[in-house]
């Protein structure tokens, strides 16, 4: 059974390991970042340094968008397609290339970090959610993104993070809760429950090119009651295990990795390969709650930005809605069920005496 966890707490001791840590992590980033930023230089030439001047915007959006992706369960995505779509006009389609493309560099460089410094992840997730992620990307980009009309896949994005607002919200009513350091519980039913949100996560993550990081965030924390600072790394990487997969296919099988989205890309590899790990390390030392704040902020500006600049008829409008509901209804329904809460575990009987 795992142990519950008190929030909020913070010993003398802790603090202490928490500097040790951060020395630690600006090596290990540093040493990261460097590397990728030599294969930058080897595989683009002047090719990328032209492109990190003349595509800056895109630069300068993943700066955010690393920094969100390496150190919350929204992932990098989050940030890049509204912006590509809404304010650069960038076809969702490539948008959501981009996104899986350069989330293999930011967010492979956080989960690099993550496991070399030993974050505390939930390890079972990583196979059971994230082995279905892999077949649920390749499922959606070969038989449910081509029959998607781009408004569709605009507005399924706008549900998606607006879910995550719901589970936030739903995650944050009381500010002293218990939670777990890992599922009180796995057996059949919780496994089948992981590799479901796994396959879901990997279809939308085809969609909108994230997406497995925040289906596996809500059932981790609303169901399984698992504490957020321990699944939100473990979503970090669960998300890199789905984006590899799906930017590899994009460029070599499906071939639609347009010369446009690659110079996006080679603008973007730097300044990923130091925010997102540098996300990671940061958002481990803010308190809950600012995290929390912060991402309210951006699921806030991602709806209503929706509303006012993607054109939407009545029929679309009413099924984004539609969906919004059942999604929000979910999560509801995981943030009423008691099963895995640690106040109603029963603790494991003692085993018994050996007769001598």
């Amino acid at each position: 059974m795992s142990s519950p966890i008190l929030e909020p707490s913070m010993t003398c001791s802790a603090t202490l390991d928490q500097n040790a840590q951060k020395r630690s992590a600006l090596r290990v980033n540093m040493t990261i970042a460097l590397v990728v930023w030599t294969v930058w230089l080897a595989f683009g030439g002047q090719v990328a340094i032209h492109h990190l001047f003349m595509d800056w915007k895109v630069a300068l959006t993943m700066v955010f968008g690393s920094l969100v992706g390496g150190g919350t369960s929204e992932g990098g995505g989050a940030i890049a397609f509204p912006i590509f779509t809404k304010l650069l006009h960038i076809a969702p389609e490539d948008a959501r290339n981009f996104s899986l493309a350069i989330q293999s560099v930011g967010m492979g460089s956080a989960s690099l970090s993550i496991l070399y410094l030993r974050i505390p992840i939930e390890r079972r997730a990583l196979f059971y959610a994230g082995i279905p992620g892999v077949l649920g990307v390749a499922f959606g980009s070969y038989f449910v993104a081509p029959l998607i009309p781009p408004v569709i896949v605009r507005t399924s994005f706008t549900v998606l993070v607006s879910s995550l607002g719901v589970a936030l919200l739903l995650i944050n009513r009381e500010r002293t809760v218990l939670r777990n350091e890992r599922m009180p519980i796995f057996r059949a039913s919780e496994k089948s429950v992981l590799i479901a949100a796994g396959f879901l996560g990997g279809v939308v993550s085809a969609l909108v090119g994230t997406g497995e990081n925040a289906v596996s965030f809500m059932v981790m924390v609303l169901l399984f009651r698992i504490d957020e600072k321990i699944v939100t790394p473990t979503t970090v990487i669960l998300m890199t295990m789905v984006t590899i997969p799906g930017f590899l296919l994009h460029v070599f099988v499906l071939r639609d990795f347009t010369p446009a989205v690659m110079g996006y890309w080679l603008a973007a590899v730097p300044v990923a390969a130091v925010a997102a790990p540098m996300g990671a390390l940061i958002c481990s030392h803010m308190k809950r709650y600012a995290i929390v704040l912060l991402l309210l902020f951006l699921i806030t500006l991602e709806f209503f930005s929706t509303l006012l600049l993607v054109p939407m008829s009545r029929p679309v409008l009413w099924a984004s809605l539609a969906m919004l509901v059942v999604c929000g209804s979910i999560d509801w329904a995981m943030s009423r069920a008691r099963r895995y809460r640690p106040e109603c575990i029963q603790p494991a009987p003692p085993a018994p005496e050996s007769k001598s």
